[in-house]
């Protein structure tokens, strides 16, 4: 049985809006350009005290970096399995350098990966606030780091809880 031209006109439609995601996928690319700038402002404004620096300056210094990088990797998942997955195929099929998960990440480990990255870049937040109770002059904000603790458990309780509704959802039959 043939469906009513409207139902075709309408499906399509629906089908064709999934478009409209792409601009959001380029302004993560812009977001990506300003974690860019960013990384590089930090690096530039640690570098004269190079020589000069603690252990725990480097230290703090690399879980900055970290941090930016985690971010942006964040940002690149996020843009191509998105893409791929609501947009359009991205076909670089050739090309020698494509990393493994293209093409292969769905929307369930996108979540996963998401969920992994937020539980790293809190973690690297705690850890930060943590090491600075080392330094002398810095006072001990309590309540910023029992409210950093409470956030970071609550980001690894949320992926723990996600990765057993997948892993439920894999053991259920079908429809």
């Amino acid at each position: 049985m043939k469906k009513p031209a409207l139902e075709v006109w309408l499906e399509n439609g629906l089908f064709a809006s999934r478009w409209l995601m792409a601009p959001f996928y380029v302004g993560l690319v812009v977001a990506l350009a300003a974690l860019l700038v960013v990384f590089f402002q930090e690096l530039a404004h640690e570098l004269p005290r190079l020589l000069a620096m603690t252990p725990e300056d480097a230290i703090l210094l690399a879980l900055s970096l970290i941090d930016l990088s985690l971010a942006a990797n964040l940002l690149v998942i996020v843009i191509l399995s998105g893409y791929e997955n609501f947009v359009s195929k991205i076909e670089v099929a050739n090309q020698e350098d494509k990393p493994e998960w293209m093409g292969t990440v769905d929307f369930s480990g996108l979540k996963m990966k998401l969920i992994a990255s937020i539980v790293a870049i809190s973690a690297i937040a705690l850890l930060k606030a943590f090491l600075t109770l080392t330094e002398p002059e810095a006072p001990l904000d309590q309540a910023r780091l029992m409210w950093l603790v409470i956030v970071h458990l609550s980001f690894v309780v949320s992926g723990v809880l996600l990765a057993a509704m997948d892993w439920l959802n894999s053991k259920v039959a079908k429809h």
